[in-house]
């Protein structure tokens, strides 16, 4: 044995990306493979973040800024927000872990439904704590049963809306409910990885939840909608103090230097990112569509991507889509997540799931 790993690291789950298309084929025998597995846009930056990115690179061999002031700046006024009220950290699922590490002690409580983001496991059982799983109704969340599951051990509630890999999503109105019945020593960390591509009509937690209730905390990231998940750059709006602490524990320099300026771009692109965002929500409702005039059965999505719930057949259909060079995220026994992808993409999806089903 070499070294003594400490038991909490023995025993974690692994988080398991989606596969990549290069090595569906590899495994396979196959080529032209398609990833449809991970919720990327199927695009890469729009062009004015391309630039960015560009002239970013050119200063390399400088760090960072730590803080990623500028980037902090930028996403406050973007929001509507104080300065203080905005972090930024690698990822939203960086973000995730440093709450983790900044809240979290051995023995204590961690709520959220489950089937949910597979990180949660991970970062709740590598800071020590209890995970305490609440059942999804219907793929979706049952936020009495979530409000029940609190106990003064609970440190922090993870609530990912839109719900990855189900899809489903919880309006503000039904956040601020819920969160009446959260002690403010409890954090309830609402996880908007998808938000782009929800309903408008679900409502904004940054203003319509966080100014009332300072235990409220709303996670957002550059990685999906915007196109930059090789980047690494999410954000966490939350009350000032709840931002100091995290910031502790930010690995230094964890956001670099083309990350901040790829993301400050981003936000001035707002205009470019909502068109391609409305693209990918006219391809999705097309493949909704025809998913149920194919009499399959699932949750309504409100992120990129459509949750397949086949129970029992989804690891057969999962392998004979990948070997047909369609890749798509398997929960065996569960269901497949499948990634709205370019037109092209999505036809080759929908003709080779008829094939294998």
């Amino acid at each position: 044995m070499t070294g003594r790993s400490r038991p909490a690291v023995g025993a974690l789950p692994a988080y398991r990306p989606g596969k990549a298309a290069a090595q569906a084929e590899a495994e396979h025998g196959i080529s032209n493979a398609i990833k449809l597995a991970s919720n990327e846009t199927p695009w890469g930056p729009v062009p004015s973040v391309a630039a960015a990115i560009a002239e970013a690179a050119t200063g390399v061999n400088r760090y960072a800024d730590h803080r990623a002031t500028a980037l902090r700046r930028a996403l406050a006024g973007d929001l509507g927000v104080d300065e203080a009220s905005v972090t930024v950290g690698c990822g939203s699922a960086g973000l995730l872990q440093q709450l983790c590490l900044t809240y979290v002690d051995p023995g204590d409580e961690v709520v959220y439904p489950w089937r949910s983001f597979e990180v949660y496991p991970v970062f709740t059982q590598l800071a020590g704590g209890t995970a305490v799983t609440v059942p999804l109704i219907d793929d979706a969340f049952d936020l009495d049963a979530v409000a029940a599951a609190i106990t003064p051990r609970t440190k922090l509630v993870f609530l990912a809306s839109p719900n990855n890999p189900t899809g489903t999503a919880v309006s503000a109105r039904d956040l601020a409910t819920f969160m009446e019945s959260v002690d403010s020593t409890t954090l309830v960390v609402i996880d908007e990885a998808y938000r782009e591509f929800n309903d408008p009509a679900l409502g904004d937690p940054v203003t319509d939840v966080l100014p009332h209730h300072d235990n409220a905390v709303v996670l957002r990231t550059f990685s999906k909608a915007h196109g930059l998940a090789g980047l690494r750059v999410g954000y966490m709006i939350a009350h000032p103090e709840v931002v100091a602490a995290v910031d502790k524990t930010l690995l230094p320099f964890a956001v670099n230097a083309i990350a901040q300026a790829a993301a400050i771009a981003a936000i001035e692109a707002a205009g470019d990112i909502r068109e391609r965002v409305a693209v990918l929500q006219e391809e999705r409702a097309r493949v909704v569509a025809a998913l149920i005039d194919a009499g399959h059965a699932f949750p309504q999505p409100q992120a990129n991507f459509v949750w397949l719930p086949f129970g029992g057949r989804t690891d057969e259909i999962h392998l004979g889509l990948e070997q047909r060079g369609v890749v798509t995220r398997p929960f065996p026994g569960e269901g497949i997540r499948v990634t709205i992808g370019s037109a092209d993409e999505n036809d080759r999806f929908l003709s080779t799931l008829a094939e294998v089903v």
